[in-house]
């Protein structure tokens, strides 16, 4: 799964001022989104597991990569720069 935060999703506002980056928190909602297009309704998530290595930027490509079945899965998302972040994600009984 491919996505990109447009420069003026309101996400953006004051994260941060004159560098604006997209927040961790819009990038795990794609993460999420993907696990559930792919393997369909999950119902509640854990995230046991994150680590962001680099920002994504505004306009920028970002790829999602899913590894696992439920109820278990491993993640990474790729950007132009490599990997910007990676974790595990487990579904609640």
């Amino acid at each position: 799964m491919h996505f990109s935060i447009s420069p003026d999703d309101p996400c953006l506002d004051g994260h941060f001022p004159g560098r604006p980056l997209v927040p961790g928190v819009v990038v795990l909602e794609r993460v999420l989104a993907a696990v559930e297009a792919t393997h369909g309704a999950t119902g509640p998530l854990r995230l046991p597991q994150v680590k962001f290595l680099r920002p994504l930027l505004p306009g920028r490509e970002a790829r999602i990569l899913l590894e696992g079945a439920a109820p278990r899965w491993r993640f990474e998302v790729h950007g132009d720069e490599g990997v910007l972040a990676r974790g595990e994600i487990v579904a609640h009984d």
